[in-house]
């Protein structure tokens, strides 16, 4: 019971974490993307991609050694839907990281680089679809922590 509820509270603590900082650069994006700006984006994408890879091993985890096992969640259609979605947010992070890497680069040729107001509506663009599909995340684990799915 104890493992569980450890499980548990490290799971959640990661997915609030992630939460946090997908939220900070979606605020960022919303000024001026200066010198600044982008090596904060990138410093901050960096423990988001952490936040999310403590998500993924805590739920998996949780999924294994928790008090429902490993039998509960694999054959439910819901758990099937919050990986998907948990993939798919993966692979909306993808442009934003390599922008803040080119971003990054630009900034080391030319100390004055700003990022021009098309590249950061984009990158907004794909922070808010990102935010947007995590926010099914939990809806997802909601349904299936109460077995509706079932």
């Amino acid at each position: 019971m104890w493992l569980d509820a450890a499980l548990a509270y490290l799971h959640f603590s990661a997915v609030f974490v992630l939460f946090a900082f997908l939220t900070v650069e979606v605020m960022l994006a919303r000024g001026d993307l200066d010198a600044k700006a982008i090596r904060l984006l990138g410093r901050v994408d960096l423990w988001y991609v952490g936040a999310a890879a403590a998500a993924l091993a805590s739920g998996l985890a949780r999924a294994i050694w928790g008090a429902k096992g490993w039998a509960f969640y694999a054959g439910d259609w819901v758990f099937h839907g919050k990986m998907a979605a948990f993939v798919a947010v993966a692979a909306l992070s993808v442009p934003p990281t390599l922008a803040f890497l080119r971003w990054r680069r630009r900034l080391e040729a030319d100390p004055g680089y700003a990022v021009p107001g098309d590249e950061r509506r984009r990158l907004r663009r794909y922070l808010m679809w990102e935010l947007h599909v995590a926010a099914l995340i939990p809806l997802f684990a909601v349904a299936m922590a109460r077995g509706l799915a079932r």
